[in-house]
C-alpha cells in the first residue's frame, strides 16, 4: 500500500488498515512504560503532596532537582491507581467486569500511554547528560553523560541557543505498546498521545516557572543515536526546550538555518559512541510492524537542509489581503449569518493540581447540565485562543498566522448560543453558524460504537485540519506533525474542561464525512481529525486512589 493511501485511510477507511479479525493477546500485552535494566538511577522525590498546587518560584532562581521531579510528575507521571466496575452488555444477570487502570495526567487511546520521556538536563544537583525517566518508579535512569548542546543544537537545525537552557525533553512513541491492540490504526493514536503529552508538558511547565518551545523537526538518527534508540521498536516524535527566560529560546525559524553550517545525521552520529541498553516490556511474542516501519522511514529527516519552516500566509502576504486558510473558512461560512463574537472568557482561578486530577474522560457518565456562552467562550479561548502563539513552528505567532488546526463545534441548549453547527475564529474570538439545529441524532449515528451518549452533551467538538496541507508542506512528516498539534489543543481544552468543572471525552469513533458535511467541510479539503463531547457528568463506581512516592 503507498503511504499516501495508508495516511487516507486511517481518517476515511479504517478497514483498510487494519485486519478487522484481529485477536489482541491481553496476557503478552506490554507494560505500559519502559523499564530499563541495571542501569544507575536518581530518585525524583516530590516537591510537595499531589493534592497541593505547585508554587510558582521567584524568578531567576535556580532550577533545582526536586522542581524538575515535580514538573516530570505533574507532566506524566502515574499519579492514580483505579479499579473501575462496567456493566455487562445486554444481559443484566451477566457478571460485571472490574479493570485495573493506572492513571496519568494525560489521556492516551486505550490507557496504553505508548509515549516515553528523555530528558538532557543541565541541573547542579545531577550530571550532566541524558536520562529517561522512569515513569513507574518517578526516577531518572541515567543514559549518557556530557554537556551536548552543538550536538542538539545541529541535529536541530535551527536557531536555538541552548546555552541558557536548562533541559530539552524528547517525545517519542514505542511502536509495539499499542500496536499489540490496534494494529496499524495505533499510528494515528501514536501522534495524538504524544501531542496530548505535548499539551501536558506545555500546561505544566508554567506553574513551575518554566519556558518551552516545541520542535517537530530535527534530525531524527542522530537524535535516536544520542539516547540509545535504533527507531525500530521506538521513535523520537518532537523536542521540548525548557528555560526559565522565555526570551533565550530562538523564535521559529523562517525557511533558514540561522547561518548553521548544513549536516547530516550520519555525520553527527559519528561524534559519539553507540550505547545500547537493555529494557523490559513483558510480552514474550512482538508481532511485526513493517507498514509503521515503512511510514517512519518515510517521514525521517537525514540532513538539516530538509528542514522546512513553512509558516501559514499572513494576511498582507496573500493575494487580495486574505489567507489561504482564511479563505475556505469564509467559503465553509457563507450558508450562514456572519459570526457572532463571544464573551470575554472567564478568569478562572486555576489550581492546576486540581484540574489534572479532576480530569476525566466519562464516557457513559455524561449527564445533561445547561452550559452558558461565557463558559463555551472560555473554553474556545483556552484551547485554541491564547495557544495560537505557543504552536510551535507550524504557527509561528505573529498576530496574523492561523493555526493549521481549527475548532468547530455543535451545541445544543447552550444559554445565549442558537442551536447548531459553528466554527470558531481564534483571531478574532468569534464563532460563525454554519447549519442551524440539534445536530445530536445525526451525531450519534455516525459512531460505529455508541459509547458515549451524546443526547447527554450540550457541547460536541471537533478539531479540523487539512491532511493535504500538511502533507504537501511536510511530506509524509506532516501526519504526525499535525496529529500532534491536535493533542495540544485537545490536551488544553480537556483541561480547561476540567477547570469549569465539567470533561471531554476524546473520540476516534465516528464517521468522518458525517462530521465534515456537518460543518461543509469536503468542498474546502479539511476534515474532522477527533471529536470531543464536552459536559457534565457523574462517574460510575469505582476505587481509585492517589499514587505518590516518598
Amino acid at each position: 500500500m503507498q503511504i499516501h493511501d495508508f495516511l487516507h485511510h486511517l481518517h476515511f477507511d479504517i478497514d483498510k488498515v487494519s485486519p478487522p479479525d484481529v485477536e489482541v493477546d491481553w496476557e503478552d500485552a506490554p507494560l505500559s512504560f519502559k523499564l530499563y535494566q541495571g542501569r544507575p538511577t536518581v530518585a525524583l522525590w516530590p516537591d510537595r503532596t499531589p493534592d497541593e498546587t505547585p508554587v510558582r518560584p521567584a524568578d531567576g532562581q535556580r532550577v533545582t532537582l526536586r522542581r524538575v521531579g515535580g514538573f516530570l510528575r505533574d507532566s506524566y507521571g502515574i499519579t492514580q491507581l483505579c479499579h473501575a466496575v462496567f456493566p455487562a452488555a445486554g444481559d443484566t444477570d451477566a457478571p460485571h467486569s472490574i479493570a485495573q487502570m493506572f492513571r496519568r495526567f494525560v489521556p492516551s487511546g486505550g490507557g496504553l500511554y505508548p509515549s516515553e520521556l528523555y530528558a538532557y538536563l543541565k541541573i547542579d544537583e545531577v550530571k550532566a547528560g541524558v536520562y529517561h525517566y522512569d515513569a513507574a518508579h518517578h526516577r531518572l535512569v541515567y543514559l549518557r553523560e556530557g554537556n551536548y548542546d552543538g550536538y542538539l543544537e545541529r541535529a536541530f537545525g535551527q536557531p536555538c541557543s541552548l546555552s541558557t537552557s536548562f533541559g530539552v525533553l524528547f517525545v517519542s512513541t514505542m511502536f509495539w505498546k499499542n500496536f499489540f491492540k490496534y494494529h496499524n490504526f495505533s499510528y494515528r493514536l501514536q501522534g495524538l498521545d504524544a501531542g496530548a503529552l505535548i499539551g501536558q508538558l506545555l500546561a505544566a511547565a508554567e506553574p513551575f516557572g518554566f519556558q518551552a518551545r516545541v520542535l517537530y523537526q530535527f534530525l531524527d538518527d542522530a537524535i535516536h543515536h544520542l539516547l540509545g534508540l535504533d527507531g525500530q521498536e521506538e521513535s523520537v516524535y518532537a523536542a521540548v526546550v525548557l528555560t526559565t527566560d522565555g526570551h533565550a529560546i530562538g523564535a521559529a525559524g523562517s525557511g533558514q538555518h540561522g547561518g548553521l553550517e548544513a549536516v547530516s545525521a550520519q555525520a553527527l552520529c559519528k561524534e559519539l559512541p553507540e550505547v545500547k541498553y537493555k529494557h523490559y516490556q513483558r510480552s514474550k511474542h512482538i508481532v511485526p510492524y513493517p507498514t509503521l516501519l515503512a511510514v517512519n522511514e518515510a517521514s525521517k529527516l537525514h540532513t538539516t537542509k530538509d528542514l522546512l519552516q513553512v509558516a501559514l500566509h499572513r494576511h498582507d502576504d496573500a493575494p487580495n489581503g486574505v489567507g489561504t486558510r482564511q479563505r475556505r473558512s469564509e467559503r465553509s461560512e457563507r450558508p450562514d449569518a456572519g459570526g457572532v463574537k463571544l464573551p470575554a472568557a472567564r478568569l478562572v482561578p486555576r489550581d492546576f493540581a486540581a484540574t489534572c486530577r479532576n480530569r476525566y474522560s466519562p464516557g457513559p457518565d455524561f449527564v445533561l447540565g445547561k452550559v452558558d456562552s461565557t463558559a463555551l467562550s472560555t473554553l474556545l479561548w483556552e484551547a485554541l485562543g491564547c495557544a495560537a502563539a505557543q504552536l510551535s513552528e507550524m504557527a509561528p505567532g505573529r498576530p496574523h498566522d492561523l493555526p493549521r488546526v481549527s475548532v468547530a463545534f455543535c451545541a445544543h441548549g447552550v444559554d445565549g448560543i442558537r442551536d447548531g453547527a459553528y466554527r470558531y475564529h481564534p483571531e478574532t474570538h468569534s464563532v460563525t453558524l454554519v447549519r442551524p439545529g440539534d445536530h445530536r441524532l445525526r451525531l450519534q449515528q455516525g459512531m460505529p460504537i455508541p459509547t458515549v451518549n451524546l443526547f447527554q452533551v450540550p457541547l460536541c467538538f471537533h478539531l479540523v485540519g487539512s491532511l493535504e496541507d500538511v502533507l504537501a508542506a511536510y511530506g509524509t512528516r506532516g501526519y504526525r506533525m499535525l496529529q500532534m498539534e491536535v493533542g495540544v489543543v485537545l490536551q488544553r481544552l480537556l483541561l480547561s474542561a476540567a477547570a469549569l468543572g465539567m470533561n471531554g471525552h476524546p473520540l476516534l469513533g465516528y464517521d468522518e464525512r458525517v462530521c465534515d458535511d456537518t460543518y461543509h467541510l469536503s468542498s474546502h479539503e479539511e476534515t474532522c481529525l477527533i471529536q470531543v463531547p464536552v459536559g457534565f457528568y457523574r462517574k460510575t463506581a469505582r476505587f481509585e486512589g492517589t499514587l505518590q512516592v516518598w
